[in-house]
């Protein structure tokens, strides 16, 4: 067994473990629950762990879990057309008018 991946975002370790789970890549995850022991533990120590069950599987894993990290950084703030409004990456209506996001492709 070898460890590929810890965060103290849960949600981002599901999300990979759920990607490699799907691309038929065997692994498990580790410490989903071990949340409680941070105080007695280390809070690095308690956070949730992908854990892959051979070796020979690490360059796909990695090439996933590179593509992800790439599809995460092709996200980007955007300025709204219609009221010239800043948005996040994560809207895709403008928060203060509620015009949709222009297509990356066009604009």
């Amino acid at each position: 067994m070898l460890k590929i991946f810890t965060s103290e975002d849960r949600l981002m370790v599901w999300h990979i473990h759920q990607r490699l789970v799907d691309m038929g890549i065997p692994c498990s995850l580790r410490n989903e629950y071990a949340v409680g022991g941070a105080g007695e533990l280390a809070p690095q120590d308690c956070w949730p762990e992908i854990w892959l069950a051979d070796e020979e599987w690490l360059p796909k894993a990695k090439a996933a879990m590179d593509s992800l990290k790439q599809a995460a950084e092709k996200q980007f703030d955007w300025f709204c057309r219609q009221c010239q409004e800043k948005n996040y990456a994560g809207f895709d209506i403008c928060w203060h008018c509620e015009a949709e996001r222009p297509d990356p492709e066009i604009a």
